[in-house]
């Protein structure tokens, strides 16, 4: 793969976490009533719901290239650094959980309380979507430590990393109480996002191995 098909690859990472935000947006948009403080993301492709069949389109299978082509790009801009590529297997795994996200959807209001077959499929998914990017994020840490990447991104994603698990008690909280979840589920993946778009950019330079 030529140089300039790598840095559109690049862009596949930068492109992403915007992309999703605004699928999300419009998805909520055309949903009548969808409310993003309380309800999870993955209620506005539940069955049933006011668009189905648009959003799997615009949230996870578009989102799946992005996520696997950004993938890619990491694994080739990085082959001087064995735990730079598993990053980017991590992260082209987080692009294959989406696509099973989207393939199979939730039940109608996505309770957890006798789920289907499909249901739990789609959990098995979210389990690894956040599991895939936190483990991706580790491996920077990591990285850094060993001085072969920069000290504030390494610090930059312990901050991420943090974050995200600091809201995990509160979105277990928020399902119990039914209020919140949206919010806190959006500050947990929000955080892994803004950590893939930052890498992104990093890596519009050379990756140099210490």
């Amino acid at each position: 793969m030529n140089q300039k098909q790598q840095k559109i690859l690049n862009w596949f990472g930068v492109i992403a976490p915007l992309w999703l935000l605004a699928g999300v947006t419009i998805s909520g948009a055309l949903y009548p009533g969808y409310d993003h403080y309380n309800q999870a993301m993955s209620e506005l492709h539940a069955r049933g719901s006011a668009v189905e069949l648009l959003t799997p389109i615009l949230n996870h299978y578009l989102l799946t290239l992005l996520f696997i082509g950004f993938g890619v790009f990491v694994y080739l801009h990085c082959k001087q650094s064995r735990l730079a590529q598993a990053s980017a297997v991590f992260i082209a795994i987080h692009g294959i959980a989406t696509f099973v996200a989207g393939y199979f959807p939730c039940d109608t209001g996505c309770l957890l309380e006798n789920p289907s077959s499909s249901q739990s499929i789609h959990n098995i998914a979210g389990a690894v979507l956040f599991l895939s990017l936190l483990i991706a994020q580790l491996l920077w840490i990591v990285l850094a430590m060993k001085g072969r990447a920069k000290a504030w991104f390494g610090w930059f994603t312990v901050v991420c990393v943090a974050a995200a698990l600091a809201v995990i008690p509160a979105m277990g909280h928020a399902l119990e109480s039914g209020e919140g979840f949206g919010l806190y589920q959006r500050l947990n993946y929000g955080a892994a996002l803004c950590w893939l778009l930052v890498l992104a950019l990093l890596l519009r330079s050379p990756f140099k191995h210490s």
